[in-house]
Order: C-alpha cells, then structure tokens, then sequence
C-alpha cells in the first residue's frame, strides 16, 4: 500500500492582480516534487477574492493545466485563442518556448477547482506552444459501485482520458467514492504520485483526512477509503531528474536560458 510522505497543507496566498487562494506547493517543493512545480487551489464563493483576475503574463519552458469544478474562467493568449473554462473542463496550455495570456474568473456564486504547473523536460522546453480545450463531454468517464472517474489524462482500468495518447506521462484523475466504499489503484513504483483532497473524510493508510491539501505518497498500491463518501485529484508523473532555473513564471534548466527568456521579453521577441 502507498503510504502517506508528507501533507502539504499550502498557505493562502494573493496572486496575479489580488487573487486569493491556497497555495498548496511551489518553488522550494520543486526538487522533492519533480516535474511537479506549483499547485494552486482556488475555492471562493466571494467574487472580490478571485473577480481581478490574472493579467496578461508570460510563460516558457512549462506547462499549466487549469481544471475547474464550479466557476467560469476567461482566458486569451498570444496564440489568437479566446475562451471560457466551464465547470468540469479543463486548459491545458503547453507553454513551451513562449506565450503570453490572462486567466480572468466570472463573477460566479462560487469558483473551485486549481492549476498545476507540470515542468517540460529539456527536450521540449522549446516546442512550439499548444493550447488545448477540453470540455465536460470529451471527458472519459469510468463507474461501478465503488468509484466514479472523470479521467482527464492518463488510463483508468482500460479507460483512456482525451490527452492519453499526447502526453502519456501525466496521469490526472478527478475521482467521487461512494460512501462506505473504496478506491484502490497500483502505479509505477517510479512515479511522483499526490492526490489532492476536494470534499468528505478520506482515509489513507489508517489515517483520516479532511482538511484541503496535496498528499504526496510512495510505494506502488494506492487504497482510499471513505465512510461518507469523498472526493479528490489524483496526479502523477515521471520525474524527469533534470536541473531546474526558475524565475516567475519562466522555468528552464540554466541561469542563462532565463535570463535569455526575460531579455526575450524586454525585446519583444517572447513569443515568435
């Protein structure tokens, strides 16, 4: 069974121009949490916390993958997209060698949901940028009497999520037990591997969770039970084992490649 690490319980935070949320993991949890490098959760039902948004910022060498629960999000960047995150969809930007965009939340009764920062390996860090929408009804959906699973990217027990087949790395399940019922999965005893408590009481390895936070855990079987039922993310990845450089929101492997990414910037030559 996959015993529990570390908790990370994260720390209110205000970012872009005044919104708040819970921080739940950043810049100095990079190194123990490779590729993962910052996980923002946002649950507010007051629109004076969130309704500023986030202007118009740059990204390079990483990715973010915004996934919303309750809320509406608008979202434009350099690439010419415009659109809206809707409740139980997902962004998943590959920021690669550039783009610039803005995250602007709606005045809703309530916005929940986070953004993970995924790092790309040296490889990639200069790709192309990709923008993708994935909606409530591209999600693959996987149910029996224990579990119910919105699977967005990875494979479940055969179900395979929309971004399976273009980055098999990440695995991200959005997963509901059932009262009185138990999730159980293995994984590669090699993967990075949290879940991120949403609602209910859930209990791992003999101990009960209810309060919001990123449980980072190890070994190969993972096994949650709950007696009121609960719900949580499930991410994992491969480490990539690759230095990491990080300013902003630029991540890259030297000093130097971000510095070259803010004198980019300075010369307007970011995003071409």
């Amino acid at each position: 069974m996959r015993k529990i690490q570390k908790l990370y319980k994260g720390r209110r935070s205000k970012v872009g121009a005044g919104v708040k949320l819970i921080r739940v993991f950043s810049f100095y949890d990079a190194e123990r949490l490779d590729p993962f490098l910052l996980l923002d959760y946002f649950d507010s039902k007051n629109p004076d916390e969130y309704k500023r948004g986030l202007p118009w910022h740059p990204h390079r060498g990483m990715e973010t993958i915004t996934y919303l629960i309750h809320g509406r999000i608008d979202h434009g960047d350099s690439l010419g997209n415009n659109g809206i995150i809707e409740p139980l969809s997902c962004q998943w930007m590959t920021a690669g060698r550039g783009v610039l965009h803005q995250e602007m939340p709606q005045k809703t009764p309530w916005i929940l949901g986070c953004q993970l920062w995924l790092n790309l390996p040296k490889s990639r860090k200069l790709t192309n940028p990709v923008y993708r929408e994935i909606t409530e009804k591209d999600l693959a959906i996987y149910e029996d009497d224990q579990v119910h699973i919105k699977v967005i990217s990875g494979v479940f027990r055969h179900t395979k999520g929309p971004i399976c087949k273009k980055n098999k790395e990440l695995t991200y399940f959005d997963v509901t037990v059932f009262p009185g019922k138990t999730f159980s999965w293995k994984i590669e005893k090699s993967k990075q591997c949290f879940i991120l408590r949403i609602d209910g009481e859930l209990s791992i390895a003999g101990e009960i969770f209810k309060t919001r936070g990123a449980l980072l855990t190890m070994e190969e079987e993972i096994r949650i039970e709950t007696q009121r039922g609960g719900r949580f993310f499930l991410i994992a990845a491969e480490p990539l084992k690759e230095p990491v450089a990080w300013q902003g929101s630029i991540v890259m492997n030297t000093q130097k490649e971000v510095e070259e990414a803010y004198h980019d910037l300075e010369e307007g030559t970011f995003t071409r």
